[in-house]
Order: C-alpha cells, then structure tokens, then sequence
C-alpha cells in the first residue's frame, strides 16, 4: 500500500481572500470571485450567477485559478468538499472561504488529489481534523497537514484517468434516474392537483382559521435548544420531521417529561397536522403531516401545530395544505430573502376548500392510489442513486488507496 505523506509536500496551498466590498486604489480590479456554494458534492463546480470583490492586481495574480488547481471547501455546510477546476478562469480571484491546491510540477496530478480528498471526505479522516467548536473549518494549515497516499505521478494519472472514466458512467446514471424523479414528482403534482381543483369547483375556498379549533407556535429562543433535549421523555416534532403529506419519524429528539410540563401550551397529539412555517428549496414551505402516535409531544419553533375542528379530516387538511396549488398561495404569502417564512397568522389565512367529510374521504381515495404508486417509483429511483453513490464512493476508495491495479482493470474492460 502507498504510504501518505502531507500535501504541502505535493502542493501549494493557499488561502483565499476575505470579502473586500470596496477599493482601497484607483488600480485595484473588481473581479468575480469562487466562492464555497460553487463547489459541490462529488467534485463538482456549479456555475452561479457571478459575485465580485475588489482585488489589488497583486491579489488578483496570486489568486488566479488554472486548470489542475484543486478548490477545497475551507468552512461551513460544505468544509472539505473538493473539485478539480477542468478549465482555467481568466479574471477570476478567490474567497477565504476557498483554499486553493496548486500541484506540484512533476509531482502531482490534480484530479487524483481531488479524489484523494473526495475519499478522505467520505470515510471520516477530515471530520478527524476539522475544528466543531462553532462551525467546523478545514483550514488552510490543516489542508497542508492532511496526509494523502502518494503514488508516483504516472500512476497517479492513471487512477486519475480510470476513475474519471468509471465516475462519469456512474454520474450519468445517477442524471437519469435524477430526471426521473423530476418527472415522477411533476406527474404527482398534476395529479395531486387536479383532486384538489375538483374540491374548489365544488366549494369556495376558506381561510385555515374557519376549520381550526387552535393553532400554535413552537416555542422560541432559549426556551427550547438542544441543550434541553435528553435520551428520552416528551419527543420534540422539529421542522425535520414534517415532510410533504408525510410525517417523517427519524430524526427524533426528546426533552424530560419534567420540563415538557412546562411547555404543555405547545403540545401536539395525535391527529394534529403540523405545518412547516420555514422552507428551503428541497422541502416547501408550508407543508403540513399528520401527527402519528408519538405518545407525549411538543411541537419546536417555526412548527405550527393545527387542532382540526369538528367536520374536517386531519388527513384531508395536511393534503390539502400540502397541495401544489396551497404551497404556491403560501408562497406568496411568504417573507424572507433566503430561507422563506411565515407565522401563524399568515398560516391562519391560507384558503383551502373543505367540503363534508364523506367528499374529503372520497377526494383522498381518488387521488391516494396514483399518488401512492408515483411516490413508490419515486422511493426506487431514489434508492437506485443511493446504491451508484456508494458504489462510486467505494470504487474512489479502492483505486485511491491501491485495493486493486487500475491499469489491469482498464485491460480487463
């Protein structure tokens, strides 16, 4: 097996540059700059639309960006990803949430220290060496102390040059079945939503509040944080668990059955719905699940738990509430610039159509089976990019660490 040695021994590291919003000479440079939301997971870098900072053109030279650099996540969400930059980028700096690799001439090669790092990534060694005290940072120093294997350059190119071949296969699978998911998912909005345009043919809509009995806000601040939270007691229904029609039961968290007593205002029992007054682009505001048995609970903050009045189904209001059409009115109704929010009061003037119980049941049938089928496709290819995504990570790993001969398996093709 190759032995490791630190990367500065393989590379130049270097820091990028801290947010500069204004010049400081008549011949400093405004430039787009690379910044962590472009580099992704699996080595990949993601065009966005460009931002820019001030750079001397001293800066501007020294963090320049050419094909065969490695950009490594420095801090935050995404510390320690890493990708290989394919192309040069003419004009382009770097943040300091960006440390650049540069490899050395002869020494090595920067697609292999990209999968290098996608590998140490995955099996836990940078989490190892990261700081968590607040956010973990993988910096620029410890970058340079991380040790890699270091094979000779020619074999480097060549694990470089059969995982390029292998992972790209992979990844193309994994766009398909992406797609058609995309797909599956708009065939059970126009479904869903053509059960949900019957109802509002039949009756007007009506605000949330006239089929509520209560609504209420988890609490806030230091009332409830995970410093409160125990192995056991009264489970906590958090933003996490409340998926689109569906309450999602892992990411459980409890607080002693003592304490909950005293948040007894924000209980939640079963039956309830419980609407997501916060949303981000993977989960939509405003979706809303029925609670499930739990035993005792309690909603946290931004979860608003729903007490249905007598006539109305708690399954019919969180698919109605969770209806495309319902999401896209909540969506408007919406505030923020990043994550978008809304309060009670928002969520008690939604408008939904509630028609007698027997139509809600007879709405859920007609639309459950097809949607149940639809979500069932969907779980599959999901679990088919799950299987490529391990069978990719696993074969980085193999090559990376010198399991197997790459230039015999590329024969043996």
């Amino acid at each position: 097996m190759t032995s490791a040695i630190p990367i500065k021994r393989l590379a130049s590291v270097t820091l990028g540059k801290m947010v500069q919003p204004g010049s400081k000479a008549a011949s400093d440079i405004y430039a787009p700059y690379l910044r962590a939301a472009h580099v992704q997971p699996q080595g990949k870098v993601i065009e966005l639309p460009d931002q820019r900072m001030w750079f001397s053109r001293f800066e501007l030279r020294a963090l320049d960006l050419r094909q065969g650099d490695v950009v490594v996540v420095e801090g935050g969400a995404g510390y320690g990803r890493s990708a290989v930059l394919r192309d040069d980028l003419p004009g382009w700096g770097f943040q300091n949430s960006i440390v650049r690799l540069r490899p050395a001439v002869g020494v090595a090669d920067g697609r292999y220290l990209d999968y290098a790092l996608q590998d140490a990534l995955t099996d836990g060694r940078i989490d190892l060496v990261t700081s968590t005290a607040t956010l973990p940072h993988f910096t620029a120093d410890k970058v340079s102390k991380f040790e890699v294997p270091s094979p000779a350059l020619d074999e480097q190119r060549a694990i470089a040059d059969y995982l390029d071949q292998e992972t790209a296969q992979i990844d193309a699978l994994v766009a398909k079945q992406e797609e058609l998911i995309g797909l599956l998912k708009e065939r059970r909005d126009a479904a869903w939503a053509l059960g949900l345009s019957r109802a509002v043919e039949e009756l007007r809509p009506i605000p949330l509040r006239r089929v509520i009995t209560s609504i209420v806000d988890g609490p806030f601040g230091s009332s409830l944080t995970s410093a409160h939270y125990s192995d056991s007691g009264t489970r906590v229904i958090r933003l996490g668990n409340i998926g689109t029609n569906s309450f999602r039961t892992q990411d459980e968290a409890y607080i002693p059955d003592s304490y909950a007593e005293q948040l007894a205002g924000h209980d939640a029992r079963p039956g309830d719905v419980v609407i997501a007054g916060l949303g981000d682009e993977t989960w939509p505001l405003g979706r809303a699940a029925v609670v499930p048995d739990l035993g005792p609970a309690i909603v946290k903050a931004d979860c608003f738990r729903v007490r249905p009045a007598s006539g109305v189904s708690g399954e019919y209001l969180a698919w109605a509430l969770s209806a495309p059409q319902t999401r896209s009115q909540v969506a408007l109704l919406a505030r923020g610039s990043t994550r978008k929010r809304i309060n009670t009061s928002v969520a008690r003037a939604i408008e939904i159509p509630v028609p007698s119980l027997e139509r809600q049941e007879s709405i859920l049938k007609a639309t459950e089976g097809v949607l149940y089928r639809i979500d069932t496709l969907i779980t599959k290819a999901g679990e088919h990019i799950a299987l490529a995504k391990e069978r990719r990570a696993a074969l980085i790993t193999a090559a990376v660490t010198g399991q197997f001969d790459v230039r015999t398996a590329r024969k043996a093709e």
